[in-house]
């Protein structure tokens, strides 16, 4: 299995880059905590809600108590599909998923409050944003912790 290829089939469902890497019982408590962290946060509610352009409406239905989790779950399934796949063995290569998990994270923590341009974008969008700065950080970071090791 393609080390990268498990980062994108992770991305479209946590557990499923485990489960191509035959790490099946893992796989599986990733997707049961992700189904109930989901259904807990009330998510495909607030994706629709902010699909449809109802920001007001997606806020209101998001638990923000239990979507804080979702996006270290998601990053982490990423990482540890990525590294069972033979990806990762530079040193601090995980830094790009640990800044993207914390930026997605700050991005939830300010989505009922934080316009941009006038425009609040909600508990979806935001956090989407957010993850731009989160992956350059982590690159960016690694790369200053590599040039003075």
């Amino acid at each position: 299995m393609d080390a990268k290829e498990t980062i994108f089939w992770s991305a479209a469902f946590p557990g499923f880059g485990q489960i191509l890497n035959g790490k099946l019982i893992k796989g599986f408590i990733f997707i049961g905590l992700e189904v109930l962290i989901n259904v807990q946060g009330n998510f495909n509610s607030a994706i629709i809600y902010s699909f449809q352009g109802e920001i007001q409406k997606a806020i209101q239905v998001t638990n923000h108590q239990w979507l804080m989790f979702y996006p270290c779950l998601y990053f982490f399934s990423m990482w540890d599909a990525y590294r069972d796949a033979g990806g990762g063995k530079k040193p601090w290569s995980s830094l790009p998923f640990v800044f993207s998990a914390y930026f997605v994270t700050l991005g939830l923590f300010y989505s009922s409050k934080l316009n941009i341009f006038g425009m609040l974008l909600g508990p979806v969008w935001l956090p989407m944003l957010f993850l731009i700065p989160g992956i350059l950080s982590g690159f960016i970071i690694r790369r200053i912790v590599l040039y003075f090791k």
